[in-house]
C-alpha cells in the first residue's frame, strides 16, 4: 500500500513536472514569435543635426529586447528620453508592429567658446548646456568674450547678456546662406568679424545683419584663395562697393 502511494506520488510529480517544462517551452516559443513578429524594421528620425538617424536610434533601441516593438511602446509610453547630450528630449512613437518613429528636439544652440580644453555650448541666452572635448559641425566657435569661470546651466558671465540673441541670430543667418565661419570674433565695442581661412570679414555692429550675410553668401566664392579683409561694416541697402584690402 505504501509502495503504491510512493508510486502514485513518483507519477504525480513526473507528469508535474512534464507539464512545467511543456508551459516553459509554450512561453519560450510564444516569446521567440512575438519577438520575430514585433522586430523593428523601419525606424523614421527627424529633427537630428547632430547626431546621426543610426546614433539616434542607438540610443532608442537599448537592452536585450530594445528592437521589440511592444516593449518600446511600454517603456516610452508618455515619456521622453532627456538624457542625451545636446538634445532637449527625444519622443518615440509606434506606428505598427515593425515600425516606430522617433522624433529629436535638439537644444537651440548660439556657438561655444574654449575652455580649459573644453568646449563649453551655450543657447541663445548664454545658458551653458552642454560641455564637450568635441566639435559640433555647424556651431560656431566665439572669440573675443571674456569671463574667467562658468557654470553648467547658468548663462556665461559676460558684460552685455543681449550679445547671446546676436550670436544666435548670425548662427542662424549663416546656416540660411550656407555659410560656413571657421570662428566669430567680438572686439571690446562687441563688433564681430568672421573668419573664413586668411579671410576675415568685418560684420560691425547688427545693423541689417541679414542683407549683410546674404551679400556675403555672393561674395565669398570670389575671396577664394585670397588672404585680407572685407569691410562690411559701413555697408548700405544694395551697396556694391565694398572694399577688400590684401594683407
Amino acid at each position: 500500500m505504501k509502495t503504491d502511494f510512493a508510486l502514485q506520488k513518483s507519477i504525480h510529480k513526473k507528469i508535474a513536472i512534464c507539464i512545467a517544462l511543456g508551459l516553459l517551452l509554450a512561453a519560450v516559443i510564444i516569446i521567440n514569435v512575438l519577438l520575430e513578429k514585433y522586430r523593428i524594421t523601419t525606424v523614421y528620425v527627424e529633427g537630428n543635426e547632430h547626431y546621426t538617424a543610426a546614433q539616434i536610434r542607438s540610443f532608442v533601441e537599448t537592452g536585450k529586447f530594445g528592437d521589440n516593438s511592444i516593449y518600446l511602446s511600454m517603456k516610452y509610453r508618455n515619456k521622453s528620453i532627456t538624457d542625451i547630450p545636446f538634445i532637449e528630449k527625444m519622443d518615440v512613437d509606434v506606428w505598427d508592429k515593425n515600425t516606430i518613429k522617433i522624433t529629436v528636439y535638439e537644444k537651440a544652440l548660439a556657438g561655444y567658446v574654449e575652455y580649459l580644453d573644453k568646449y563649453m555650448y551655450f543657447d541663445r541666452e548664454g545658458i551653458v548646456v552642454e560641455s564637450s572635448s568635441l566639435k559640433t559641425p555647424g556651431i560656431p566657435l566665439v572669440t573675443g568674450l571674456s569671463f574667467d569661470h562658468f557654470l553648467m546651466n547658468e548663462p556665461l558671465p559676460v558684460e552685455n547678456e543681449k550679445i547671446f540673441q546676436t550670436i544666435l541670430s548670425v548662427t542662424q543667418l549663416l546656416n540660411k546662406y550656407e555659410i560656413v565661419t571657421d570662428r566669430i570674433y567680438f572686439d571690446s565695442h562687441y563688433e564681430m568679424t568672421l573668419y573664413f581661412g586668411k579671410v576675415r570679414v568685418a560684420l560691425g555692429d547688427d545693423r541689417l545683419i541679414e542683407e549683410k550675410i546674404q551679400r556675403l553668401s555672393a561674395i565669398l566664392p570670389l575671396l577664394k584663395g585670397k588672404q585680407g579683409v572685407l569691410n562690411m561694416k559701413t555697408y548700405q541697402t544694395g551697396d556694391e562697393d565694398l572694399k577688400f584690402v590684401v594683407d
